[in-house]
C-alpha cells in the first residue's frame, strides 16, 4: 500500500485528526477515512462520541485495573497492566484461517517435543541438526524416555502473531514453555464490557471468558492414566513473580488450589498437597515455574521453589506436568527457524501461517550476511524473552551494532536475525486523540486431546512512537481483541 495522507473524515475529525497509516497497515481503516469491514458499526459510534467522553471511559478502565489489582513487573515495581479502550477487530473468515494455521503449528511442535525425547527420527532424518538440539537451554535430558499421558507436552501455547505491510499473518516466535497472558485477555473483555458496553451494539462477537474453562479441559483430559476425577493444582513461584496475578486469576477461574513448592510433598512415589485435613493426592500441575526450578533432587539443588523428589512421580506417570518439562526445548528461536521443515515432516503439510525469514549465525554464510547487515536486521539472543537481548539494528548506534556483532561473532549458536518486519499499526488513545502504534497479537491454544484456539487473543501494544516492542516487561500495553462473527 503507497503511503497514505491523514485520515480526513469532517465528522470524525475530534478523534481522528491527524491520524496517518503513513503506508503502514493498518489495522482499522483500509484508506484515509475509510473503515474496514469490521470495524464499520464501532467507527460510526465513534463517529458521535466527543473525545472528552471517550477519554472518560478510557480513564475508568484504568481506575478499574488498578482497584482489581491487575498488575505486571516493569523495571523492578508492579504497575497497572496499561490497556487501551479501542478494540481490535478481526473478521470472523479470516480468524477461520488464522485458527486452522495455530492449530497446525502447535500440533507440530508437540510432535517435535514427543520426537527430541524419544525416538528422535527429525534428527535421525536430517532435518534439523543434533548439536542444535542438545544445546538448547530448554534442552532436558532428565526427559530422554519419558512418555507424558497422552503423550502430549503441550497442553497451553501462546503463538506471537504480527501483521506484515501486505496485510499477511506471520508467526513472530512460538511459547510453549509457560506462555503468560490468558488472565489480560479475559479481564480485557470484562472490563470493555462493564465502561464501553454500547460498543457490543449490533456486533456478534465471539466470546473469551470461556479460555481458563478450555484449559482446565485440557489439563484434565491429561491425567495419569486410570484417574476418573483428576485433582489439578497451579504451581505458582510466589507473589513476587512478575506474572502472579496472571497465576492467581487463572487459578480462581479454574477453581483449582494456587500452590507453592513448599505447598507439596512426595510420598510413596506419589504428589500430594498438604491442606487442612491432610494430604491430598496430585494428579495435574500446571506448572507457572521453570523447568530446573521444579525438582531440587532431579534438577537445580539449589531451588527452594519445586518439589523434591517430583522427577521421579513424572518419570513414573503418576502425575502430569503441564506444560512438560522439556517443551522449552520449541520455545529455542534457532528451532523456530526450522519450523516449516519441521510442520511438513511431521505433519505432510504445507505451513498454513508463513513466517519472518530468520538467519542462524552459527551457517556460515548465514553469520556473514547477518555481521555484514547489522543496520537492517532484527538480533535475538535465542533464549530471550519478553523484549530483552534484542538489538533492533536499524535504530541502534554503530557503536551497539558492533558490540552485538563481537557477541554474534564470539558465540554465534547463541543468537538469531530476523529481517525487519513493518508491523501493522492499530489506533491508540494518546492525549485525546488516536495515534497509530504497532501491535502484535499472541492467541491460546490449549491442546488436550485435540487443539483448541481461544478466539482473538490478546493484542499487545508498543506504546511508545515508533516503537516495535510491545512486551509488557517493556512497557507495552494491551487491547481487547474481537473476533466478529456478523
Amino acid at each position: 500500500m503507497p503511503d497514505q495522507p491523514s485520515v480526513q473524515n469532517d465528522a470524525a475529525a475530534p478523534l481522528f485528526a491527524d491520524y496517518a497509516t503513513d503506508g503502514f497497515y493498518d489495522e482499522m481503516f483500509a484508506a484515509p477515512g475509510e473503515p474496514r469491514q469490521a470495524y464499520a458499526a464501532l467507527h460510526r459510534r465513534l463517529l458521535r462520541m466527543e473525545p472528552p467522553a471517550f477519554a472518560s471511559k478510557a480513564r475508568l478502565a484504568e481506575s478499574a485495573y488498578l482497584a482489581q489489582g491487575i498488575t505486571f513487573a516493569h523495571d523492578g515495581r508492579e504497575r497497572p497492566f496499561p490497556f487501551d479502550l479501542l478494540p481490535r477487530l478481526i473478521a470472523a473468515e479470516e480468524w477461520a484461517q488464522v485458527e486452522l494455521g495455530l492449530a497446525q503449528r502447535v500440533r507440530a511442535l508437540d510432535r517435535f517435543c514427543q520426537d527430541i525425547y524419544g525416538p528422535a527420527r527429525a534428527i535421525a532424518d536430517g532435518v534439523l541438526p543434533r548439536h542444535l538440539v542438545v544445546t538448547c537451554g530448554g534442552y532436558q535430558r532428565a526427559m530422554v524416555g519419558v512418555e507424558p499421558p497422552l503423550g502430549r507436552f503441550v497442553h497451553l501455547a501462546g503463538i506471537d502473531l504480527v501483521r506484515d505491510d501486505a496485510g499477511r499473518w506471520l508467526v513472530l516466535e512460538d511459547n510453549v514453555r509457560s506462555p503468560s497472558g490468558m488472565s489480560y485477555l479475559v479481564q480485557n473483555r470484562t472490563f470493555m464490557r462493564r465502561v464501553f458496553p454500547e460498543a457490543f451494539r449490533g456486533q456478534i462477537v465471539e466470546p473469551v471468558g470461556h479460555g481458563p474453562y478450555l484449559l482446565l479441559w485440557a489439563l484434565q483430559a491429561v491425567a495419569p492414566v486410570g484417574v476418573d476425577n483428576p485433582r489439578v493444582v497451579l504451581l505458582t513461584p510466589g507473589p513476587a513473580n512478575a506474572a502472579y496475578y496472571d497465576h492467581a486469576f487463572l487459578a480462581q477461574q479454574m477453581g483449582i488450589p494456587l500452590v507453592e513448592g513448599r505447598d507439596m510433598v512426595v510420598r510413596n512415589r506419589r504428589l500430594y498437597v498438604k491442606t487442612t485435613a491432610g494430604r491430598e493426592r496430585v494428579d495435574v500441575v500446571y506448572r507457572r515455574i521453570d523447568d530446573t526450578f521444579l525438582d531440587p533432587a532431579s534438577l537445580r539443588p539449589d531451588s527452594l521453589l519445586g518439589v523434591a523428589g517430583l522427577m521421579q512421580v513424572v518419570r513414573e506417570g503418576r502425575v502430569a506436568i503441564c506444560n512438560a518439562i522439556g517443551t522449552g526445548v520449541a520455545d529455542d528461536k534457532a528451532i523456530y527457524a526450522y519450523m516449516p521443515d519441521l510442520i511438513r515432516y511431521y505433519l505432510d503439510e504445507e505451513p498454513i501461517i508463513g513466517q519472518v525469514p530468520t538467519y542462524l549465525p552459527e551457517r556460515d554464510a548465514d553469520r556473514d550476511y547477518v555481521l555484514d547487515h547489522l543496520e537492517r536486521l532484527f538480533v535475538k539472543a535465542v533464549d530471550g524473552a519478553g523484549g530483552h537481548g534484542m538489538l533492533a539494528g536499524a535504530a541502534a548506534s554503530p557503536e551497539e551494532r558492533e558490540a552485538f556483532a563481537r557477541r554474534i561473532a564470539a558465540n554465534p549458536r547463541a543468537y538469531i536475525a530476523q529481517e525487519t518486519v513493518k508491523l501493522s499499526r492499530a489506533p491508540v488513545l494518546v492525549n485525546g486523540g488516536f495515534r497509530p502504534r504497532h501491535v502484535d497479537l499472541r492467541p491460546f491454544v490449549v491442546y488436550g486431546r485435540a487443539p483448541v484456539v481461544v478466539p482473538g487473543g490478546l493484542t499487545r501494544v508498543a506504546l511508545r512512537e515508533g516503537s516495535l516492542v510491545v512486551n509488557s516487561s517493556q512497557g507495552g500495553g494491551s487491547k481487547d481483541t474481537w473476533v466478529i462473527s456478523g
